[in-house]
């Protein structure tokens, strides 16, 4: 199983409405981008994999305004049409195959499936933390396999005592990514 991909990154306007990308409806064969408020983007850079979106016409600011709404980063430049904010994007089938990956990460099934790699990730650095497995102090093969079955069995006697003297255990580190909380 593959590890979860990063949120959806999410701009916030001048009236402190969200957009995520995937609020924005991509073209690829006509290379447009249109914004939440149906705005279509002024130009595409392939080599940049970016549309630029301009504030010309946008209702949500005034026309004075350095930036679309729907864009939160700082203008690159200014057009005729107004500033211009950018909204980056990877080739199309890496932008498609993450955006794939977000709705498989929504479903129950891809949680209990993850929920299962956090216990064995959270045995590992309990293992890693109590004993320092990933340095043995021994040379040869023998000896550094005896060192991690020592390792496992102490991890095992730690859970079992705990277990035995109902000791609460610790507390999970709550991830940056609050959708896998």
């Amino acid at each position: 199983m593959a590890g979860p991909v990063g949120l959806d990154t999410c701009h916030e306007n001048h009236e402190g409405e969200h957009f995520t990308q995937s609020a924005f409806t991509v073209d690829w064969k006509a290379r447009k981008v249109t914004c939440p408020e149906g705005k279509i983007s002024a130009s595409w850079s392939d080599s940049e994999r970016a549309a630029e979106l301009s504030s010309r016409g946008c209702t949500s600011l005034p026309r004075t305004a350095a930036v679309a709404p729907c864009a939160k980063s700082a203008p690159r430049r200014r057009t005729a049409n107004g500033a211009a904010a950018c909204l980056s994007l990877l080739p199309r089938d890496q932008q498609e195959a993450v955006e794939a990956r977000r709705r498989e990460q929504l479903t129950d099934e891809w949680q209990q499936r993850y929920n299962i790699r956090a216990g064995v990730e959270g045995t590992i650095s309990q293992a890693v933390r109590r004993t320092h497995i990933r340095r043995t102090r021994f040379t040869g093969l023998p000896k550094a396999h005896l060192s991690h079955v020592f390792a496992a069995t102490t991890v095992n006697i730690i859970r079992l005592d705990a277990w035995l003297t109902q000791t609460p255990i610790g507390q999970t580190r709550t991830s940056h990514r609050p959708d896998l909380t």
